[in-house]
């Protein structure tokens, strides 16, 4: 909040409170009395954005007046303030259009009103830029793909609890000895009836329990390393959306920086045709070419949004695309490392090789468990009896025993364990053929990224000069008549070309070192 001292009408000192905040700034006068009746309200709303800003505000202010029946004749205007300007500038130097308001309190109301809307517009208008490795984090914690496949993770724990649980002991209750009919005239039901608890258990045999708990455990790494490998593509994806917005905000301010030039160019060719230096067709073809760059212009726009909302559904953020911006390096780097360092590391980071390893450690367990389920396992039981034994009549409390076990005729469990067994030797080839693929994905994306460095040191090392060059010789040249128009278009397209196929090479360096990353499984290449 800070003070100053302009002279009002008269001469007499008026305080003015202003409030800054970022590059806009407000000014408000408190109320001063005019004929006894009115109030002044005056606003200084500066906007390093432009000038529909400030229009924005002037607008809303009549509205608004003019809404609660507060505004008067403009001409009656004398102090109030509503313009663009710069923030550091003093107060009273700023004289624009003004509002006069009715009321003790509604100047000061409305005034802070206004003030309290415009800073919400002006936070939300504010634009944020992130960093690759801001969006990578803020990727990591809203992805909603990325987070169902954590959440798979902890399912298949929850499986370990149920894989590594012990059988539970069976209860039984029977009743025998109650007479249903009568047998010599005498019927006593219940007489003779004996009850009979028991509890049995069976016990697993070979580690059967432990198997199951190691194969589940091995269920588990192999549900992370195809969660790390859903990760490692989705990251390719975001990345390949970061590397988009990067080029299209570089092919935005190539198209505008062309269009501000050939504006130049048609106005010095304006004043050329008026002192009839150039035929009106040559300055009629002139205009018609600056039609090329407002198409540049505008579709570089498009993809620029198009890009920003690829990026945004990827980290699940609703915010406005003009609210969203991301920065960073948009060049390449030529110092790479070999090509077999890069496989080195590919073989020790590449998630879904090392699944495909931990599927066949998973089906070499999977085969010692089913050997183990094809052995026989007991099951001991025991029983108490109430009522008497039939061998010993004064025994009327009596404790049983017996043992169970299946007889293995036939092994039911033989076709498990050949589909077991032949998992190993599936397992075995896809591992090798996941390899093979490792080596494939990084010797082409190493040819990939030396490619487009072949193509981009000449670039940046001669045609880029030369194409400034060659664009302003010519045009030199048919400013002064010893070029002709044809030539000056023909110059103006190979400047324009070179640029965007160096934009577009940088943008393709960046992809594919992306797709470097994506091969190796981390980040090797920033």
């Amino acid at each position: 909040m800070g003070r100053h001292q302009p002279l009002g009408a008269g001469g007499e000192p008026r305080r003015f409170e202003s409030v800054c905040v970022g590059h806009h700034r407000f000014v408000c006068c408190p109320p001063v009395p005019r004929n006894g009746s009115r109030r002044v309200f005056g606003a200084d709303f500066s906007n390093a954005q432009g000038e529909r800003s400030a229009q924005a505000l002037q607008n809303s202010c009549r509205a608004i007046a003019k809404e609660i029946d507060l505004i008067s004749k403009l001409r009656d205007c004398e102090t109030g303030r509503m313009c663009l300007s710069d923030p550091t500038a003093p107060v009273e130097n700023h004289t624009q259009n003004c509002l006069w308001f009715r009321g003790r309190w509604t100047s000061h109301l409305l005034c802070w009103l206004l003030i309290s809307g415009f800073l919400a517009v002006g936070a939300q208008g504010q634009q944020h830029s992130y960093a690759w490795q801001e969006i990578r984090d803020k990727f990591e914690a809203t992805n909603p793909t990325l987070l169902a496949a954590r959440l798979n993770i902890d399912e298949l724990r929850a499986q370990e609890i149920t894989a590594h649980l012990r059988p539970n002991p069976d209860f039984s209750l029977s009743a025998d000895g109650t007479q249903v009919a009568p047998s010599n005239n005498v019927w006593q039901p219940f007489a003779g009836t004996f009850v009979s608890p028991g509890v049995s258990y069976l016990f697993e045999r070979r580690n059967k329990r432990g198997l199951r708990f190691e194969v589940a455990k091995e269920g588990t790494a192999i549900g992370v390393a195809q969660q790390s490998d859903s990760e490692r593509n989705l990251l390719f994806n975001l990345r390949s959306a970061f590397v988009g917005i990067l080029q299209a905000k570089a092919v935005l301010r190539l198209a505008q920086d062309n269009l501000d030039y050939y504006d130049k160019v048609l106005k010095i060719s304006q004043d050329r045709f008026q002192a009839g230096d150039i035929a009106k067709i040559d300055f009629d073809r002139l205009q018609l070419q600056r039609l090329q760059y407002e198409s540049d212009l505008q579709t570089a726009l498009v993809n620029l949004r198009t890009t920003k909302i690829t990026l945004l559904a990827l980290l699940d953020d609703r915010s406005p695309v003009d609210s969203f911006d991301v920065e960073g390096p948009f060049d390449f780097r030529e110092d790479l490392l070999a090509l077999d360092e890069y496989r080195k590391d590919a073989l020790d980071a590449r998630p879904d090789l090392r699944l495909a390893v931990l599927s066949i450690q998973q089906a070499e367990t999977n085969y010692q468990l089913a050997e183990a389920d094809g052995s026989t396992d007991p099951t001991v039981s025991l029983w108490f009896t109430h009522n008497g034994s039939f061998n010993n009549p004064d025994a009327l409390n009596t404790l049983g025993a017996s043992v169970s076990i299946p007889l293995r005729i036939f092994d039911r469990n033989q076709g498990e364990k050949l589909r077991t067994k032949i998992d190993i030797k599936r397992s075995e080839k896809m591992r090798r053929g996941v390899e093979t693929q490792v080596y494939s994905d990084v010797d082409s994306s190493y040819s990939l990224l030396m490619s487009d460095i072949n193509l981009l040191k000449p670039y940046k090392r001669r045609y880029m000069e030369q194409a400034v060059r060659v664009r302003d010789t010519i045009f030199f040249s048919y400013q002064h008549g010893a070029a002709s128009l044809l030539d000056f278009l023909n110059a103006e397209s190979e400047y324009r070309t070179v640029q965007l196929s160096y934009v577009n090479l940088v943008g393709s360096f960046l992809t594919a070192a992306a797709q470097m990353n994506l091969s190796v499984g981390r980040e090797v290449i920033q």
